[in-house]
């Protein structure tokens, strides 16, 4: 059965799942979607257009599916979506969509730690760790597995590749490649994510060709375009060197070096 506070103030027009838990003081507005076995702590907001799904964990003081912070916004139905079993801590704000996208959604199994911002049309992968006061701006994607670092504002638009990790403390203004470990000042490809990879059951073989791929491209001398093309005349193409190549040729901000 589900557990609601009697202090908690929820619309009529919200839908709760089974076993839902709703802690004093929260409120959820009309159009909020809350999948089964959610859990939404004290002091916690969840506006129009939220919708979690099963197993969330919202803590105290977090707020989904606000307007955005985005002066062209007219007020349009959008949403802001929490996959399952994903955990948003302390006071983490979470906008919802504009017109350009529709939603803001965030995947399965990500743990969004205190005073996190995700903004308006961003589009999270699954399995994504994000810091303490990560700040992404507006229109970003992460794909899965990604790690941002504590203290990290992202720019507007900037792709964030799968399975690399973001030092904390620095700031993102162009893509960010799949594998890699990133760090410094300037900002820069300082390796691959090596670990990350081998705790995620990568094959050893793929990570030592990624790791020489990585060689050509980010500590040659060689420009990008031409280190695209060297890996394409001397590497088998396997699936993890093309997600990277994909990744590059797909970018529009240009890639961190």
């Amino acid at each position: 059965m589900s557990e609601i506070h009697t202090t908690a103030i929820i619309s009529p027009k919200a839908e709760l799942g089974n076993d839902v838990t709703v802690g004093p003081n929260t409120i959820i507005e009309q159009g909020v979607t809350i999948g089964d076995r959610s859990v939404i702590g004290a002091n916690a907001l969840l506006g129009e257009g939220a919708v979690l799904g099963t197993g969330v964990q919202v803590h105290h003081g977090a707020v989904i599916g606000t307007r955005p912070q985005d002066l062209k916004f007219g007020g349009e139905k959008t949403k802001a979506i929490v996959g399952d079993n994903t955990t948003v801590r302390e006071y983490a704000t979470i906008n919802r969509g504009t017109v350009a996208h529709g939603e803001t959604s965030i995947g399965k199994d990500c743990l969004i730690m205190a005073y996190a911002h995700v903004a308006h049309d961003c589009i999270i992968g699954n399995n994504v760790i994000m810091a303490n006061s990560v700040n992404l701006a507006g229109h970003i994607e992460v794909d899965d597995y990604a790690i941002l670092g504590g203290v990290l504002p992202v720019h507007q638009f900037v792709k964030i590749g799968a399975h690399c990790m973001i030092g904390g403390g620095f700031r993102v203004q162009q893509d960010i490649v799949p594998y890699a470990l990133i760090g410094g000042y300037p900002l820069r490809v300082v390796g691959i994510n090596s670990v990350g990879l081998k705790r995620r059951g990568f094959d050893v073989d793929a990570v030592k060709k990624l790791e020489k791929v990585f060689k050509i491209m980010f500590f040659s001398k060689l420009n990008t375009t031409q280190a695209v093309d060297r890996v394409k005349d001397e590497f088998e193409i396997i699936p993890e060197i093309a997600v990277l190549l994909d990744f590059i040729a797909r970018s529009e901000r240009g890639i961190v070096k």
